[in-house]
């Protein structure tokens, strides 16, 4: 009997231990989670945590408002710790979450085990991707950047150019000449030595990446030798404005030196409160093709949610999260509010993405953005990304430098296949 009563309070005692480890909460059942996130990402949490807590009274959020960077570094620290001082939820953008959960393979929920998989038919293609490893999700998609090329109706007016007319990248070279010949505007910004956003759009529409799907480096395609070409036709012209950095991006923008602007959909919310004497002045247009009837889908930027492993509210916060990712009013709130796309699509047939935008001229802009997101490439990121970047960076600046395009492409797959064996030894 006594060694029938010690098995019953082991049991016991295994049980509450099993059941802490996943909800710890304080008095009345109260549950605080933490989340690590920044910028506009902090505001649109604590609002979906408001309306959360109408049916969910015993859970607060506690939103750390950390910079991007800086999230990554405690981040890395904490798993390389096994989790140690980790919050409940962090926000990462897509690009680099291949990457955490291959270092970290013990790091993070796996979200297919609580029914994530129930919700995928409600994001495209492309972000059920980028939030899976191996067929398992660690991540909840969030926001996305459909690309798009925003442009000054003005300026476009003033060089007898229409938007409609540009189908191609070569329709576009053409336009750029036009509009600096009568306006002295660049087409378009870009840092041209420290940074290829526009580079990777190109890529993306066109279906490939710095990796292929099996995780080879792809900078040699006859894709990226096409879009490396096409950058150093704009910059041979004198179409591309260099500038320094994203500061450099924005007063471009403001002050009218440039015609157009190649971004994700995330430049709107940055265009109305920093431009905002130009109301009304603004339109967007699809990316241009590289052929006629080519696909001109792309997206740029974007992230997810993650839950490390460490939590010791594990799933409180999956029910949050499950919540803000899947919530149809709470994604329409983000958008509006602080200017995060949704990647949700029963968002799509809201009012909102069907009515007129004033600051653009009356169009109706996110409904071109959510028509794209359906037909957008999966960009294979793998947990190399940053080492590819910035060979891909170099590669751009040599060609800006005079070098042919395709000899500098290979110069740098084989700098990264180099790169990447030193790391992997």
């Amino acid at each position: 009997m006594k060694k029938i009563f010690v098995m019953m309070t082991i049991i016991a005692a295994l049980v509450i231990s099993g059941c802490s480890s996943s909800s710890s909460g304080g008095k009345d059942g109260e549950v605080t989670l933490t989340a690590w996130a920044w910028n506009v990402n902090v505001g649109a949490l604590n609002d979906a945590v408001k309306e959360y807590q109408k049916d969910h009274p015993n859970v607060k959020l506690k939103v750390e408002d950390i910079g991007r960077l800086d999230v990554y570094d405690k981040l890395s620290t904490g798993l390389a710790a096994g989790g140690v001082g980790l919050p409940d939820i962090v926000l990462v953008e897509d690009d680099r979450i291949q990457g955490y959960v291959q270092a970290f393979p013990q790091g993070f929920l796996d979200l297919s085990e609580k029914g994530f998989d129930d919700h995928k038919d409600k994001f495209p293609s492309f972000k059920n991707d980028l939030a899976q490893v191996d067929g398992k999700y660690f991540a909840m998609p969030f926001d996305a950047g459909p690309g798009g090329m925003f442009y000054r109706r003005s300026l476009f007016e003033e060089a007898g150019v229409k938007a409609e007319d540009i189908e191609t990248w070569d329709d576009f070279l053409e336009a750029g000449k036009k509009i600096k010949e009568k306006t002295g505007s660049y087409a378009m910004p870009l840092d041209m030595f420290k940074d290829d956003p526009t580079f990777r759009m190109m890529l993306n529409q066109q279906g490939v990446f710095y990796y292929d799907e099996k995780g080879n480096i792809d900078l040699t395609s006859p894709e990226a030798v096409k879009a490396m070409e096409m950058q150093k036709k704009f910059a041979d012209a004198d179409l591309i404005k260099n500038v320094d950095g994203w500061n450099g991006v924005v007063s471009s923008t403001v002050d009218g030196s440039v015609a157009a602007i190649p971004f994700g959909a995330w430049y709107y919310g940055t265009i109305i409160d920093q431009a905002k004497g130009t109301k009304g002045d603004w339109g967007v247009f699809k990316l241009p093709a590289f052929e006629e009837g080519g696909n001109r889908a792309s997206n740029l930027g974007g992230s997810s949610w993650m839950i490390p492993a460490a939590s010791e509210n594990t799933d409180a916060a999956y029910d949050f999260i499950e919540y803000f990712s899947t919530d149809k009013d709470t994604q329409i709130m983000a958008m509006e509010d602080y200017g995060l796309f949704p990647s949700l699509n029963t968002t799509y047939d809201s009012e909102v993405f069907t009515g007129e935008d004033e600051f653009f001229g009356g169009q109706k802009i996110w409904e071109l953005f959510a028509e794209e997101m359906k037909d957008v490439p999966t960009a294979y990121y793998t947990k190399d990304y940053s080492v590819a970047l910035d060979e891909a960076i170099k590669a751009q600046a040599d060609t800006f430098n005079g070098k042919d395009p395709a000899k500098a492409l290979e110069e740098a797959a084989k700098r990264l296949e180099d790169r990447t064996k030193r790391k992997a030894n």
